[in-house]
């Protein structure tokens, strides 16, 4: 394929154009700020995992309280009701004996019942202690993630800006290359990354491997309008005064 040398070197500044492209596709790619918030959304779910399970917790001991004050309740009530009785003086000599063993069992039951409850008690403040922690803790979390995607939308911003300014740039050289030529150098580049490259000190700057000397003498004799690509990398070599030959 033959070109322009003056077009040909043109195609260093499409090329520059396209590694900027690619640069900011691999910034965009790979942001800090991507890792910083993939671990705080785990961060974050961990918080509000252990949130729900400390309310889960907390409403356990809500309910068994509930219970052990009913329960505490009821054995108040019969212990009125005995008393009652014993006060009523209605009651025979083996009643009365039955009440007063009643009454005393009842006491220990409602001494037992005060214990455990005054232990769920305990419980519940530790566990809500835990609660107000992890809420804290919750929060804390989410304004570590709500930093990192607030510094992650700027910069995407940025590089978005940066990618709409170099692809109209782009959109002004492509033109103005034969169309084979614009081919050729689009399929190399979407194969190997690069689709042209200067030709410096004999080394092809898409590959960065020095020439030997046959494929240097064989460019050397090559008419200058001749498109001329690297063997290793299949690269448009762009020959200029820096090219060594």
């Amino acid at each position: 394929m033959k070109a322009d040398p003056a077009v040909q070197r043109r195609l260093l500044e499409l090329a520059d154009v396209d590694a900027e492209l690619a640069r900011i596709d691999h910034r965009r790619r790979t942001l800090p700020e991507l890792a910083e918030i993939a671990e705080a959304e785990q961060t974050v779910q961990a918080r509000k995992d252990a949130k729900v399970a400390n309310e889960t917790t907390l409403g356990d001991l809500d309910r068994e309280v509930k219970r052990q004050e009913k329960e505490i309740d009821a054995v108040r009530a019969r212990e009125d009701r005995d008393r009652a009785l014993l006060a009523g003086g209605t009651v025979n000599a083996k009643q009365m004996t039955d009440l007063e063993h009643e009454l005393n069992t009842l006491e220990r039951r409602q001494a037992t019942l005060e214990d455990e409850l005054l232990e769920l008690m305990e419980r519940r403040e530790a566990v809500e202690a835990d609660g107000q922690h992890a809420a804290v803790e919750l929060a804390k979390a989410e304004e570590v993630l709500a930093d990192a995607a607030g510094r992650r939308d700027q910069a995407f911003a940025d590089l978005e800006t940066a990618w709409a300014r170099r692809s109209e740039d782009r959109s002004k050289l492509a033109p103005e290359f034969p169309e084979p030529l614009l081919a050729m150098y689009e399929r190399v580049r979407s194969n190997k990354g690069i689709g042209a490259a200067l030709l410096r000190a004999r080394r092809c700057g898409a590959c960065r491997i020095e020439l030997d000397r046959s494929a240097i003498s064989r460019i050397s004799g090559t008419a200058a309008e001749e498109v001329v690509t690297c063997d290793e990398c299949g690269a448009i070599m762009v020959r200029t005064a820096e090219s060594g030959l």
